[in-house]
């Protein structure tokens, strides 16, 4: 008996397999792309910083001592009375242990309305040794004019651990800084009409050229018309007059482009990293690496006689001395036109570590085949 559809069972398995290639290669190109909101922001949309000094309180004695955190006892001393709490005349003898100066700092989002909720970050001005447990009071909030735009308060977090004893201590983390999850609310307003502004500017968080053309003509591309120019490496100029800025704002965000960048490498003696872009290029260059190194090991021993033998205990020296001169390793030849893969590859092949490698890159530049910026911080 012949099957009802014998090619069915060729042709659906095939049918999978070519959608399945089909939406790979359709992703292949999309993934070197981004989203312009990911590579530029909107100039004048941007966050404010707030700072503001308060106290802490419920500590248990790890705060400041306040015979030598002048400060603190005069703030514990304001904030009494305006609790109807008079202690000035006994200042002297106040000698609690759970009350610490601290400095609070926050950021105010763009567009963030009156009696919305911000974090808080709080860290210990004077001598307290933890914040753990810690209750910070009502603390006002300024920013660079000097007005309050948010009040803080609220239970510290500081995610961290300190014990110690009599002869040992542990600290993880640092307990002298905590956080307060929306524990600020926004009092005052930063005014920005962002639907009423038809000329915009976009500030690439990288500048370059050729990705501000890219984002440019990607605008223009996709929402119609010629609203986008390129200024300068760092800004693209929106003309979005006579259309819904916001609409149109939301549209550009999700546009995706190619971002370019600069052949660099960037070298950190300090801690031996290195990090290179993917447009380095090498020219033909021939490597070879090798350190001379002397190790000198002592491992001294006890001679020690027999019970009646009449000897003396005495220290036998033991050295041993390596030497190695690097005969072991070889030449190696970096054609032109390599690529970062074929540079890590090749130097990797000779035994390189991170930081000979530093030297290398630094000779190489210097012979004029490392065609990319070496940048050594």
């Amino acid at each position: 008996m012949m099957p009802r559809n014998p090619c069915r069972r060729v042709t659906r398995p095939v049918r999978l397999l070519l959608a399945a290639l089909l939406l790979l290669l359709a992703a292949v190109p999309a993934a070197a792309q981004v989203r312009i909101k990911d590579i530029a922001d909107i100039e004048g949309v941007r966050d404010n910083q707030l700072v503001g000094y308060g106290l802490v309180v419920g500590l248990n004695g790890t705060g400041d001592r306040l015979d030598s955190a002048v400060f603190t006892r005069e703030s514990l001393v304001a904030m009494l009375e305006r609790l109807g709490v008079n202690t000035r005349d006994q200042i002297t003898h106040l000698s609690t242990k759970n009350v610490a100066a601290v400095m609070v700092t926050a950021n105010l989002p763009a567009f963030a309305r009156t009696g919305s909720r911000i974090d808080i970050a709080v860290s210990a001005l004077g001598d307290a040794t933890d914040l753990m447990g810690g209750t910070l009071l009502v603390t006002p909030l300024l920013a660079a004019d000097g007005e309050v735009y948010a009040v803080a308060q609220g239970a510290l977090t500081t995610a961290a651990i300190a014990a110690k004893g009599a002869a040992a201590s542990v600290t993880q983390g640092v307990p002298t800084a905590g956080r307060i999850a929306n524990g600020g609310i926004v009092e005052r307003e930063t005014p920005y009409a962002l639907a009423a502004r038809a000329q915009l500017h976009l500030a690439l968080r990288n500048p370059d050229l050729t990705t501000a053309e890219r984002i440019a003509e990607a605008i223009n591309r996709g929402i119609g018309g010629h609203p986008a120019r390129t200024l300068d490496p760092r800004t693209v100029a929106l003309d979005l007059a006579g259309t819904d800025v916001v609409g149109a704002l939301a549209r550009i965000e999700e546009l995706r482009v190619t971002p370019d960048s600069p052949a660099v490498v960037v070298v950190e003696e300090a801690s031996g990293t290195i990090v290179m872009g993917d447009n380095v290029r090498i020219s033909t260059v021939a490597v070879a690496q090798g350190n001379l190194t002397v190790r000198v090991t002592e491992t001294p021993e006890v001679s020690q006689p027999g019970a009646f033998a009449g000897g003396q205990t005495v220290v036998v020296p033991r050295t041993d001395v390596q030497v190695q001169d690097g005969a072991g390793r070889r030449m190696g030849i970096v054609r032109q036109a390599a690529t970062l893969r074929d540079l890590v590859a090749g130097l990797n092949a000779l035994g390189v570590g991170p930081r000979d490698m530093i030297s290398i890159l630094q000779s190489i530049k210097a012979a004029g085949a490392l065609q990319a910026d070496l940048e050594v911080r």
